[in-house]
């Protein structure tokens, strides 16, 4: 992104880098690509081209021509093959990750409650609620619904059963979780921050249609986390996941590793006159950057960023076992293509994303 010598070379300098290490990790990124296209062949795992064919679609559908789909591609300087081999190594990474951590030990109840004494304080206050959704035009029977509750006529759960849009949680009685786990609209979340335990809400519109919301449930973190139990059951499930997709990235690294450390990789001398060469003796690092935020790649050539203050790797699940990365499966494949398709990790295809947008490799 820079634009002429200086630039780039105030850049590597803010950011801890030489032209020397930004090549190296480069070169890295495609040693470890390289690996996991060896590893995935020798345990028979291969891309599923049916559902390489639906990640194409799907984010090729956001376009409304081949032109804009082939100027997307090109401003990130891919073309479409290069965007399903894209796709293609991430679907293929993700199996050989839970193939490789096959008989990975379940976490310990120690384990389980030393983690889960880090994410209580983040739980603190979190609302849980049921609603009823309506189509925006059936605002009459919305209305004539919400009046039916507040009289006592009608039982919150029964309402959501017989009328809401939202079958999957009119199962339950209209239950949606916690909003500590759950993204919502932010129609939705205003509202419910409003309800206290037990209180309905009013009509709230959004893009979905209208919404009649109660808030079931408020978390109180205790002062001192003592036992699991003193959780709700959803935040135990959460901690345990997150801890076990850990555990499981990082026997996924352990095994990238170990493949790496065993390869014959020959790395040549680096050539004089590259055109990304700049004399580091020209540029220092500004006195008040104190953090720097340095950008490499992952072992699917991703982009990461590592911070260089706190030593933490957004998004690097494979590489660092961050818990944040998690459950999406090989969704982030799909998530890490559309994004680079996109040309913005800010945003990324919805379809995709799920819930886990902080920490992902593939994401950022």
């Amino acid at each position: 992104g820079t634009t002429d010598e200086d630039s780039w070379g105030q850049w590597l300098a803010e950011n801890d880098y030489t032209p020397e290490s930004v090549r190296q990790e480069i070169i890295d990124s495609y040693v470890d690509q390289e690996l996991i296209k060896q590893g995935s062949e020798s345990m028979d795992i291969h891309a599923d081209e049916e559902e390489v064919n639906q990640y194409v679609e799907s984010m090729r559908s956001n376009y409304d021509t081949d032109e804009a789909w082939a100027a997307a591609l090109e401003a990130v300087g891919m073309t479409e093959d290069e965007y399903r081999e894209n796709i293609e190594l991430s679907l293929v990474s993700q199996q050989l990750r839970t193939k490789v951590a096959e008989g990975s030990e379940e976490p310990t109840e120690e384990e389980l409650l030393t983690s889960a004494k880090t994410y209580v304080p983040s739980y603190d206050g979190a609302k849980k609620s049921s609603h009823i959704l309506f189509d925006a035009s059936d605002e009459d029977l919305a209305k004539e619904v919400l009046e039916k509750l507040q009289a006592g006529e009608l039982d919150f759960a029964t309402a959501a059963e017989s009328y809401s849009k939202d079958t999957a949680s009119a199962a339950d009685g209209g239950n949606v979780g916690w909003d500590k786990l759950t993204s919502f609209v932010t129609e939705y979340t205003d509202a419910l921050n409003e309800l206290k335990k037990g209180e309905i809400s009013g009509l709230v519109p959004s893009s979905y249609g209208i919404h009649i919301i109660e808030c079931t449930d408020v978390f109180e973190a205790p002062e001192d986390l003592t036992s699991m139990d003193q959780l709700p059951e959803e935040f135990q499930e959460a901690v345990k996941a997150m801890l076990t997709s850990s555990n499981e990235s990082q026997a996924y690294y352990a095994w990238v590793e170990e493949q790496r450390e065993g390869a014959d990789i020959q790395v040549n001398d680096m050539p004089e006159g590259l055109p990304y060469y700049v004399d580091m003796a020209n540029y220092q690092k500004s006195e008040d950057d104190t953090s720097g935020l340095i950008t490499g790649t992952d072992e699917n050539g991703n982009p990461v960023t590592v911070d260089t203050v706190e030593g933490t790797t957004e998004g690097d699940a494979a590489a660092e076992g961050d818990v944040a990365s998690s459950e999406e499966g090989s969704a982030e494949g799909a998530e890490a293509a559309d994004q680079a398709a996109e040309g913005d990790a800010a945003e990324g295809d919805e379809a995709a994303q799920g819930d886990s947008g902080e920490g992902d490799a593939a994401a950022e």
